[in-house]
């Protein structure tokens, strides 16, 4: 009977990760499993993928599990590491456990991109952002069919819930729980004293227009450039559910994570 395979994801540049990763293939002997370096993963039918690394590298991970809907564990090796598992300091008990196959996974949603007839998946969420050189963006949206913003501004965002707590934060668009149902679109920057974030319901598909009669602006999926919103043309973004796997201990709770990571809400 063969061995299963997990494919192990890191983050070069991290304090201690030379030592991690041998704890690591420790963990992953000790149970009968072999682990795999992601540069090494072609021809694998893997069935976790584990990260050592922050946010981005877990996102990295969970970007290239869509096709085999592989579960990913994450040790936070990061800053944040909103989408880890367990911080550093608790990588065996973290390892033992998903290797050993306790743990819990939450189906991710994603949003659909299209633009200039070509379509880009994001987990967290797609920006349109004006060019640093570039003038002030004149972006309006519509969902359903309704018009319900036009402003100048820096650019605008759609996030996911898993994505609600980057970009859209730092917008002071909404939180979403991990599990809701939708999505949210808030503005950078705007030029105006009533731009709101809305959240979006999950059916409702949202149009971008560049307004701008010179400058476009730049398209990115999960904060990497794709390509551009030419002026006066448009990009459709769509909700789609359950496209990625996030594996997590048991009892895991969104709610105490948001307080651990950025702060009680009020004081």
């Amino acid at each position: 009977m063969s061995r299963p395979t997990a494919i192990l994801y890191t983050h070069s540049h991290a304090v201690g990760m030379d030592r991690a990763v041998e704890v690591a293939h420790a963990a992953a002997g000790r149970h009968g499993w072999d682990l795999v370096p992601s540069k090494d993963a072609e021809g694998h039918e893997p069935s976790l993928f584990i990260v050592l690394g922050g946010d981005g590298t877990i996102l990295h991970a969970l970007r290239a599990s869509l096709d085999a809907r592989v579960p990913v564990f994450g040790i936070n090796f990061g800053r944040v590491g909103f989408l880890a598992g367990v911080e550093a300091d608790q990588i065996e008990l973290g390892l033992d456990r998903a290797f050993a196959g306790e743990y819990e996974t939450l189906d991710l949603p994603g949003l659909a991109i299209t633009a200039n007839t070509e379509t880009q998946i994001a987990l967290n969420d797609v920006s349109f952002s004006r060019r640093p050189r570039g003038g002030v963006a004149e972006l309006s949206y519509r969902i359903a069919g309704e018009e319900v913003g036009h402003v100048r501004c820096d650019g605008l965002v759609a996030s996911t819930a898993t994505g609600s707590t980057g970009y859209n934060l730092a917008n002071h668009g909404p939180i979403l729980a991990w599990g809701v149902a939708g999505y949210v679109v808030s503005y950078i920057a705007p030029h105006t004293l009533t731009a709101r974030a809305l959240v979006v319901a999950p059916g409702d598909v949202l149009h971008v227009m560049n307004h701008r009669s010179r400058d476009g602006v730049d398209i990115a999926v999960d904060g990497v450039q794709v390509g551009e919103l030419s002026p006066g043309a448009e990009a459709e973004v769509r909700y789609l559910p359950d496209l990625a796997s996030l594996a997590q201990l048991p009892g895991s709770n969104f709610y105490h994570r948001i307080r651990e990571k950025f702060g009680h809400l009020a004081v």
